[in-house]
């Protein structure tokens, strides 16, 4: 609690401690008068003085115009209790909002608060502390146990465990070792490491993480828009229908006036919309929160109630629901040949090659290759290598390469990517590599269904072989192949035909190649969106780890959310109106306006915070 929020609660409780004086010593005694009208003047003022200024401003139909109308109408009318009250149970709501308001933001920023304070830096042979802004690129940091990553960089000694769940949400610590990708923001946890910084601080992911988490309420939702437009239109009317409660049933009826006065001014309490004009903010703004906490970061609450809206989504292939990562998936020798000597002519010819698939034939050959068993290579652009090796001429690479160099061979029927292999103009066999599904994607997908997504598509760079092979094993509704950034566009503004009113399309990708398409997407969703400036740029909403199970967890929480903004909107119009109704039949009287009113308020606002802790 802030020192001006203490102040305030100490005001409020003094003038509800002298109003209930005044009660205790009879409603009709001078002193309860004096009372009344002292604990108006403490809780008052203020609320008076924001009313004149903002009329100067020409904003006439606030709450505080509501507020002091009605407690000024009250103590016209000799009601100088109730006057009194309006203004104490005004101020005890508006408190216990800004109260909650506060505890909000200062949860998101425990959340997140993932900023590091220091550095050690190795320089001149030893380690020093330094402030991270002051780190350059390609420096080495020491991290000890307990410490935070502050930069991001590659583990270049040590081995340890970090925990990423400020980040990615996720419980389980990940281990770190030598050139291992270390990410800022992470707690080491078991023993010291080093590592060679990748980034300056102010392009870490700590800070555009941070900036991100900052900037996202910002952004409103369509519900926050409409809740502003409502009550710029709502409250003059309920002020002119105040007006005539007051005034028509006295000139109709012959009935006293200072009666229907009273009756319009319970009127005008009950009708302020505040409960509705912070607590819907306040549900999207603990949505992002909650969202952050489960290490799904969000833009604004914009995108959070269209991710909630989703009827169609379109993912990327390579890196969102595979791994990314080539493996060799079959060796298939021909001839004389054994499938450890056809992978060795393979890995040798693609050496110097910096290709996932080059580096997943070293990787599964396994064992160093001296460049001195290697005469020349010659990189056919489209179509594989030409290598010289030990008095043979080796040829790695599409069938377009064996048939370019009048190889006779029989196209092999596997799936993923084939490298053939030719040794002296004698086909020897091929070998198969295919990217890994990703564990949890069918999952992921049976989960979205379970969800109400209707299509689930895959837009990809990738042969057309590979991209229907991915679509049937994840049960997908349809894939488009071999796409340019530019196709992937036109492939999205087809899927947007099949979209109905008030749905929306999502689009998953790496954030990396799939700008532009993430862009147009009504939603764009960068996975393993840790350490890509191109995911947290494009993006409107990013998954701060690789796993398209997280796209689940998402939603779900854009739906419960959206579900607490309706809660809030329908439950507190439908009070409101009730009592206003009872109000101007005489039922309700100015107690039960301002008790309505606090009432509500406090509920919706305890109601918004539960967005905070949605849990999925």
């Amino acid at each position: 609690m802030t020192v001006k929020q203490k102040k305030t609660l100490g005001r409020i409780i003094l003038a509800f401690l002298l109003l209930v004086t005044g009660q205790v010593l009879g409603e009709d005694s001078p002193f309860c008068i004096g009372l009344a009208l002292l604990s108006f003047g403490i809780v008052g003022w203020d609320v008076i003085y924001k009313a004149v200024r903002n009329i100067s401003h020409g904003e006439v139909f606030d709450e505080f115009f509501l507020m002091t109308i009605a407690s000024i109408g009250a103590i016209a009318i000799q009601e100088y209790s109730e006057g009194a009250a309006v203004m104490v149970f005004y101020q005890l709501g508006e408190w216990f909002q800004g109260y909650a308001t506060g505890r909000v933001r200062t949860h998101i920023g425990e959340l997140i608060d993932i900023r590091p304070e220091y550095a050690n830096v190795l320089r001149n042979d030893e380690f020093v502390q330094l402030d991270p802004y002051e780190v350059e690129v390609g420096e080495i940091i020491l991290v000890k146990p307990g410490e935070r990553i502050p930069l991001d960089g590659e583990v270049v000694e040590g081995q340890s465990f970090v925990d990423t769940a400020a980040l990615t949400g996720e419980a389980v610590p990940q281990e770190l070792f030598p050139g291992k990708k270390a990410i800022s923001g992470c707690i080491n946890q078991s023993s010291s490491i080093k590592i060679k910084t990748t980034s300056s601080y102010d392009q870490s992911t700590v800070e555009r993480v941070l900036e991100l988490v900052e900037t996202s309420g910002t952004q409103k939702a369509k519900t926050e828009k409409f809740i502003t437009k409502f009550a710029k239109v709502y409250t003059p009317i309920v002020v002119l229908l105040a007006v005539l409660v007051a005034i028509v049933p006295p000139l109709l009826f012959e009935k006293e006036f200072s009666v229907w006065l009273y009756r319009a001014l319970t009127f005008l309490v009950i009708s302020c919309p505040c409960a509705l004009v912070i607590s819907i903010p306040m549900s999207f703004f603990g949505g992002i929160g909650g969202a952050s906490h489960a290490g799904v970061l969000v833009k604004g609450g914009n995108y959070l109630e269209r991710l909630a809206q989703v009827e169609i989504i379109a993912f990327d292939k390579t890196g969102t629901l595979t791994e990314g990562c080539f493996d060799v998936q079959e060796i298939v020798p021909t001839g004389d040949i054994s499938k450890e000597e056809l992978l060795r002519y393979a890995a040798m010819a693609e050496m110097d090659s910096l290709h996932p698939i080059a580096e997943s034939l070293q990787r599964a050959y396994g064992k160093e290759i001296a460049r001195a068993d290697v005469e020349n290579i010659e990189e056919v652009a489209g179509r594989g290598i030409v290598a010289s090796m030990a008095g043979h001429t080796v040829l790695a690479g599409s069938a377009g390469l064996l048939r370019d160099n009048n190889v006779t061979f029989t196209p092999a029927d596997a799936m993923g990517t084939i490298v053939y292999i030719a040794i002296d103009g004698i086909y020897k066999g091929y070998i198969s590599i295919a990217d890994r599904i990703k564990q949890g994607a069918k999952n992921a997908m049976d989960g979205l269904r379970r969800l109400g997504v209707k299509q689930l598509f895959m837009l990809s760079g990738d042969r057309k072989e590979n991209a229907n092979r991915v679509s049937e094993s994840l049960g997908l509704d349809g894939a488009l192949a071999e796409l340019l950034p530019e196709d992937k566009v036109n492939g999205l503004n087809e899927l947007f035909k099949s979209v109905k009113n008030g749905g929306s399309l999502v689009y998953v990708g790496d954030g990396l190649n799939d700008a532009p398409v993430l862009a147009r997407a009504d939603v764009g969703v960068a996975m393993g969106g840790i350490g890509s400036d191109a995911a947290i740029e494009a993006a409107d909403v990013v998954l701060m780890d690789d796993e398209p199970e997280k796209l689940i967890t998402a939603i779900k929480i854009a739906k419960k959310t959206r579900v607490i903004c309706w809660e809030n909107i329908i439950g507190a119009i439908g009070v409101k109106v009730l009592v206003m109704v009872l109000g101007a039949a005489g039922i309700a009287s100015l107690w039960a306006a301002v008790f309505a009113d606090v009432g509500v308020a406090v509920l919706a606002v305890l109601n918004a915070m539960r967005a905070l802790y949605i849990r999925v």
